[in-house]
Formats: structure tokens, C-alpha cells, sequence
């Protein structure tokens, strides 16, 4: 019979200007997969961090096996045999696989690390989570999937009894999904207990035992794995969603309007081909297609930032000059990146400064900056968008993963973008503010701009789309209504074998 293996009780943990968690309470048997569930900025992030030592709490307390005990550091939570796998996976590309396992604690003979002793544990450790890697393989040539799983490797050389996964799917396709999910269903089974954190709430019955649910800094609720979605997701915001993917207005005109972008026989060798659409005003156009088909690399390149070999993209019917960002964007074209931290924000900046950097070239006059008009837009696109902030002057970096993207979103609204390309534009946010970026692109339509959207979440592509383009192997194989298209429809056409892709 399992027992209580780890216990928070009321946990609390003060930022300047902020309550992170205002008493949260967690409890964790042995041999269960407990998913934790919350909006952006609910606490979730901020537990973690507590519980593997990171952060160290103002009040409450943590028991391993009933006992009390103070996690000051990861080395304290190591030896307690917690292990967290964050988003942001915690290893050295430069290194191999098998160094990568042993970090810290190489075995060695005679003063010197034993590599074939390290090669031979990595092998076993690598075959206990099922991954075909060869341990000198450098780490930098993985991929998601398999550096994920180097990471649970990683953990259970620690001897961790308290995995910790947060957000372990979000960059996963449907069959790496699967393939994890094996993993942990495996590790549970050996007795490891698995703290879950997912903004997927399809995936919660499938893998999950218990459920806890974090809103506002606090654990508002503690439900068994198969609660209905709709309970969940009130538990979560405090209040009832009636649409998931809320469509245009019924009345919409079906007609659509003039092409906005125009992109015709784009091509880059190696990399896509031949690669033609539109996208008209007052419409969304889901782009949809496996990992590697080629998408963003489509949609970079369409925005300037990337380098093509031939084709041509219009918006507004005015050709832009190939590699030039600074023309896409005097043309009223956005992107929103795939990677909003890397490419989308400057981490380091404040609010204001964030979105204003679209429009700090044209408010800069005589080399002086009009810091003053700046702030005045950014403060009323920030209530637009309706930011959850101290204020214009925090850092962005301290912001929740959904308030983030409505930043990379809002500095094109500063801009008056007619024409945005969203690239996965809710990945890793959380259900409430999904809607609300879903609401977001339902008003930029109806006032007759048009949206590109890029999403491997093809229940977001079929609940958000007027039409669904779909790419695989660097070639636009299909278009379908998505009024009328199935999740099937598009997988068939994403996975079309090489010899049918023309």
C-alpha cells in the first residue's frame, strides 16, 4: 500500500509587489503520477522551485516521510532524492550524452574518469527509460524528445524517489507524447511519485492519479484525475469558460476580403519548396503540419528574418524585398515567434520598453527618444490586452508565461499591424489566457486584419481557423475549409509519405 511520501502544508513565498504562494498545501504518495494545475502566475512554478530547492519559503513547511525537513539548495533536495526536469532542459549540449548523465560525479580510476565505466552506466540508464542513443553521441544533435528523456535518465541516476516534470509535452508530437507517457506510467509502477504539470488538460486522465489545483497563489482544490474538463477549468480561473475555441460572429460576411499577404512559390533548398497562399483580410488561416515540416521556417522567412532562394510575398499587394525585417514590419507585417523569451521579448526590459520596441524607430526624432508618447501607448495596449502586472515598470521577465505572450503580441498592436503571423502563440499558457488571445485574434479579424496562425494543437488550428493549410516534408500538401475538416483530415495529409508529396 502506498504511503504519504512528501507533504507541503502551507506554503508561502513573497516577491516585491508580489504574494507568490499564500499558503499552498501538496501531498504526494508513493507510486502516483499527481498532476499540478494552474493558470500563469498561479504558483506553480514558484512550488516547484521551492520544493527543489531554488527558492526558500517566507512560511509553512515541507515533511519527506513525515519527517520536516529544509531543502536550502538543489544539492539538499538532491540527497532527499527530488529531481525536477524544467521546461528549460538543465543540460550541456557540448558535452556527450553519457558525460552529460554523470555530471558532477564521473566514476573514476587511478585520479582520472572512467569512461568506459561512465559509457556502461549511461547504456543501462539510457535502456531503463527505452531511448536507442549511443552515450558519446554529443547532446547538442538530439532533439526535444530524446534530450527529454536523457533528463528522466539523468534523474534516475540521482536515484530520485520525487520526480518533478514541468510542462514535459508542451514541444512533444502525438507520438513522443505517447512514448513519455509510457516512461512515466513505468516509473510509477517502480514506485517513483511524479509531480505533473501540464496545461493540457486532454492529457490529465490519461496519465494522471490526483489532481491539485493552484489559483491566485493559493491550492484552491484537490480532485481525482478524471474530473470532468469543464469543473477543471472553473477551478482554475474562478469562473466558468462556456467556449473553449470561441469562433467569429455567426453573422460574419462569408465573403472574405482583399489578399493582405500574397506569398508566391517560396523556396529555400533543403528546406521547403514551392510554397504559395494568401491570407485575405478579415481571416484566419491556420497553418498546420508535423515537427519539421517546415512552418516556421516558412513563416521566418516570409517576415524577413531568414534568407530565401526564390519566390516572392506581397502584402497589401506591395512586393517586399527578400531578408529585409525592416520593410515586412513598414509594411504592416508582425510575427509572433515560436520561442517568445529568445526572439519575442527582452527579458531584461520592462513593460513599457517591450512594447514599444516596434515603434521606438518612428517615435525617435533628432536622435531623441519620445519616451513619454511611448508610455502612453504601451499603457493603453497594456490595458487593452488586459496585462496582469505591478505596472509598466516590471520586468518582463517576471511575468507570467501568458501575460509575456500578450507583450510579444501587444508591441504589433503599437504598431498597427494589419497582418500577423501567430507561430505557436499559445504554447505553454494556460487555459484562461488562451481564450483570451483567441479573443484577441477574433477582434483583429472583425476589424478587417488578417492572422497567419502556426499551431501543433490541431484542436486550436480547427476551433480558431477559416481555412487550414497543411505542410509536410517543406511542401504546402493541402487546404481544407475548417468548418468541415477533422483532426484526422489534417494528420492524413501532415504524414503523406515523401513519394506522394509533389
Amino acid at each position: 500500500m502506498s504511503h504519504e511520501i512528501l507533504r507541503a502544508e502551507g506554503l508561502r513565498k513573497t516577491f516585491p509587489g508580489v504574494v507568490a504562494l499564500d499558503g499552498v498545501d501538496l501531498s504526494l504518495r508513493t507510486g502516483e503520477v499527481h498532476v499540478l494545475l494552474g493558470e500563469n502566475g498561479a504558483g506553480k512554478s514558484t512550488l516547484i522551485k521551492i520544493l527543489s530547492g531554488a527558492y526558500h519559503p517566507d512560511g509553512g513547511r515541507v515533511l519527506m516521510d513525515g519527517r520536516p525537513v529544509h531543502i536550502r539548495s538543489a544539492g539538499d533536495a538532491q540527497r532527499l532524492g527530488i529531481a525536477t526536469i524544467y521546461q528549460e532542459f538543465n543540460l550541456v549540449p557540448q558535452l556527450t550524452v553519457a558525460e552529460n548523465l554523470a555530471l558532477g560525479r564521473p566514476p573514476r580510476k587511478f585520479g582520472f574518469v572512467d569512461v568506459k565505466r561512465m559509457e556502461q552506466r549511461a547504456r543501462k540508464l539510457l535502456e531503463r527509460v527505452g531511448v536507442d542513443v549511443d552515450p558519446r553521441t554529443p547532446t547538442a544533435r538530439l532533439g526535444i524528445a530524446r534530450m527529454q528523456m536523457v533528463e528522466i535518465a539523468k534523474a534516475l541516476a540521482l536515484d530520485a524517489r520525487v520526480l518533478i516534470m514541468d510542462e514535459p509535452t508542451a514541444v512533444l508530437t502525438t507520438s513522443e507524447v505517447a512514448r513519455l507517457f509510457a516512461i512515466v506510467r513505468q516509473l510509477r509502477d517502480e514506485g517513483v511519485s511524479v509531480v505533473f504539470i501540464t496545461h493540457h488538460l486532454e492529457e490529465i486522465a490519461d496519465i494522471g492519479d490526483r489532481v491539485t489545483v493552484l489559483r491566485d497563489g493559493r491550492s484552491v482544490a484537490e480532485v481525482p484525475a478524471n474530473t470532468r474538463r469543464d469543473e477543471l477549468v472553473g477551478l482554475m480561473v474562478g469562473r466558468p469558460i462556456d467556449q473553449q475555441y470561441p469562433r467569429p460572429a455567426p453573422d460574419r460576411p462569408a465573403e472574405r476580403g482583399e489578399p493582405l499577404l500574397e506569398v508566391r512559390g517560396l523556396t529555400r533548398r533543403g528546406v521547403y519548396d514551392d510554397v504559395s497562399f494568401e491570407v485575405r483580410a478579415g481571416e484566419v488561416v491556420g497553418m498546420a503540419g508535423l515537427v519539421g515540416a517546415g512552418r516556421t521556417e516558412v513563416a521566418r522567412a516570409v517576415f524577413g528574418a531568414d534568407r530565401y532562394d526564390s519566390g516572392q510575398v506581397f502584402v497589401r499587394g506591395r512586393r517586399l524585398p527578400p531578408g529585409d525585417v525592416h520593410a515586412a514590419m513598414e509594411a504592416g507585417l508582425g510575427l509572433v515567434p515560436e520561442d517568445r523569451k529568445a526572439q519575442g521579448l527582452v527579458l531584461g526590459a520592462d513593460v513599457a520598453e517591450n512594447l514599444g520596441l516596434v515603434t521606438m524607430r518612428d517615435a525617435t526624432r533628432a536622435g531623441f527618444v519620445d519616451r513619454s508618447g511611448l508610455r502612453s501607448t504601451a499603457a493603453r495596449v497594456a490595458e487593452q490586452l488586459g496585462i496582469r502586472m505591478t505596472g509598466l515598470s516590471q520586468e518582463v521577465r517576471t511575468l507570467s508565461g501568458g501575460n509575456q505572450q500578450k507583450v510579444v503580441i501587444g508591441k504589433w498592436l503599437a504598431a498597427n499591424a494589419s497582418v500577423l503571423i501567430l507561430d505557436e502563440p499559445t504554447r505553454g499558457v494556460d487555459v484562461g489566457a488562451k481564450v483570451e488571445i483567441y479573443q484577441l485574434v477574433n477582434a483583429l479579424t472583425a476589424a478587417g486584419d488578417a492572422v497567419l496562425m502556426i499551431s501543433s494543437d490541431l484542436p486550436e488550428v480547427l476551433g480558431m481557423s477559416d481555412r487550414i493549410l497543411v505542410m509536410a516534408r517543406g511542401r504546402l500538401v493541402g487546404e481544407l475549409r475548417a468548418a468541415e475538416a477533422t483532426q484526422d483530415d489534417v494528420m492524413a495529409l501532415a504524414t503523406m509519405e515523401a513519394s506522394h508529396v509533389r
